[in-house]
């Protein structure tokens, strides 16, 4: 043990003082290198997990943060699509308040009736808002329909495709006067009642005439599509589509005429 200790003192002080033994230390840390790597591994590949899962779950909450983002960032385009959309329409309601007498109340439709072949909606303004049967309802573009039922805080409006509902119209043109009904299509109106030789024909513009003093005289009704001669060749069959815009108006004007009464 003492010749032990006196060699490890030797080595030592050598090692402490000069080179000689570099060599052998280079010699012998090339031999306990692989060791020491085996016996430090087990840490290294418990530490390269760590990371690799801390790693991982950060680029999952990454990518789940960036799809929630564009989840909401998709709902605010479509909200902001929509606001563009109800502005321009709204611009266009109030655009043509200067070209009506009558005053007039914006009303938001806010549901469509569940009957099949019934041409009706629900708009959010009511007998409260001084809405009454019997008035007129416009479009952006032209006549939309006429209020047929009130509650305090809503209103039922027959819309002028609906088959019971008529519009006594004129011709710009000429001046021919006649009735334009629904017919159960909201692309398509029809006139009646009127001789082949009535002076009508494809591109005449139809507004209101004010006969029967429902709607004011001048409110556009609708385009002639067609003119062609009924079986009996005595009557004309007139295809009109509606000027207003049935199928994607939002907001409709109430004429707040006073005129009351079923519907024409």
């Amino acid at each position: 043990m003492v010749g032990l200790g006196l060699l490890s003192l030797v080595l030592i002080t050598l090692d402490a003082t000069t080179r000689i033994l570099q060599p052998l230390r280079n010699g012998l840390g090339i031999l306990v290198s692989p060791i020491f790597y085996i016996a430090e591994s087990p840490y290294w590949a418990a530490d390269w997990a760590t990371k690799t899962a801390a790693s991982r779950n950060a680029l999952l909450a990454r990518i789940d943060q960036l799809a929630r983002s564009n989840l909401e960032l998709s709902r605010l385009s479509q909200q902001a699509e929509a606001l563009r959309a109800e502005n321009n329409q709204m611009r266009e309601l109030l655009g043509s308040k200067p070209r009506i007498v009558d005053p007039v109340l914006i009303a938001e439709i806010i549901g469509l009736a569940q009957v099949p072949n019934v041409h009706q909606v629900v708009i959010d303004k009511g007998s409260t808002d001084g809405v009454r049967v019997g008035h007129a309802v416009l479009g952006a573009k032209g006549v939309f329909g006429q209020v047929v039922e009130t509650t305090p805080f809503n209103a039922r409006v027959l819309m002028i495709t609906d088959t019971r509902h008529g519009v006594p119209v004129e011709v710009v043109r000429s001046g021919q006067r006649g009735i334009v009904s629904g017919t159960g299509e909201l692309d398509r109106l029809e006139a009646e009642g009127l001789p082949v030789t009535a002076d009508i024909r494809a591109g005449d513009l139809l507004i209101a005439s004010a006969l029967g003093g429902r709607f004011s005289h001048g409110y556009p009704v609708g385009k002639v599509l067609s003119v062609r001669p009924d079986p009996s060749h005595v009557f004309a069959i007139v295809d009109v589509r509606p000027s207003a815009e049935l199928g994607r108006s939002r907001y409709v004007l109430v004429v707040l005429n006073g005129n009351q009464g079923k519907q024409t």
